[in-house]
């Protein structure tokens, strides 16, 4: 579904990325560590056209193989690749609903006419909008908080909410960037098997940054390793916690 081949990443001297290749299959949960600085939101910036790769390509295939790193975010998005943020990024002062909402709005087909008159090709799309969105908030356990302002949830319901918004752009692949950050460990048990529910219910394939290694060697089928942007290695759980250039990374040698 997603072959990030060869993409290098600088930033006038600076090398972010370097030379990184990664295939990621259809319904896969797949890891992507490091330590800091890594490299690790470089990529997924890469991923989503946030960057344009210095080098190298990104192709996204959900039935017909598209070279998407040359295009916007808002184009990648509409293909089917959304993500969320390692710095919770939601509209705060909005209600629940209404930051669901807006994920949703990428789907409309009406115009801005058809809005600003009420016509009732845009009334129907709007509502069946509205029903999706406290669908999803009821997926997600937030359907009893729909009326409340984002920033009064709790930080593990923030992120909840923010796989909500994404969940309304209709993803085929989901990047998470951190989302068990500040979270403590029942929230990142609940974390873990909401990441498996949501992946089987919206037949998803999802593309994760993790710093908590309870949550990547628990549910991801395969993991990619940084270290000062470039790759080090990749394998299953097993064969990267045994990985001894992976274990230099993270602890040092004596």
């Amino acid at each position: 579904m997603l072959k990030i081949s060869n993409v290098t990443m600088k930033f006038g001297g600076v090398v972010a990325v370097n030379n990184f290749t990664a295939n990621i299959n259809k319904g896969e949960i797949v890891g992507l560590i490091g330590p800091n600085g890594a490299g690790k939101t470089t990529v997924f910036n890469v991923v989503t056209g946030v960057y344009k790769p210095t080098e190298g390509q990104v192709l996204f295939n959900s039935g017909d193989e598209k070279v998407i790193s040359t295009l916007r975010p808002d184009e990648i998005a509409y293909l089917g690749v959304c993500r969320t943020f390692q710095n919770i990024r939601l509209f705060k002062e909005l209600s629940v609903l209404d930051n669901v909402f807006i994920g949703g709005h990428l789907r409309l087909k009406s115009n801005v006419f058809s809005s600003i008159l009420r016509l009732p090709s845009y009334n129907r799309e709007e509502k069946e909008m509205l029903e999706k969105s406290n669908y999803l908030l009821e997926k997600v356990g937030l359907y009893g908080e729909r009326n409340e302002k984002a920033f009064s949830l709790p930080y593990g319901k923030q992120r909840r909410l923010e796989i909500a918004r994404a969940l309304a752009t209709d993803p085929k692949l989901l990047l998470l960037d951190e989302p068990a950050a500040g979270m403590n460990p029942q929230e990142t048990g609940e974390l873990m098997e909401f990441i498996s529910v949501i992946k089987e219910e919206f037949d998803l394939t999802i593309f994760l940054i993790e710093h908590h290694m309870e949550v990547v060697m628990g549910i991801c089928e395969k993991i990619y390793v940084l270290d000062h942007g470039t790759l080090i290695a990749e394998g299953n759980p097993e064969e990267i916690q045994n990985d001894s250039k992976v274990i230099e990374a993270y602890l040092g040698v004596d």
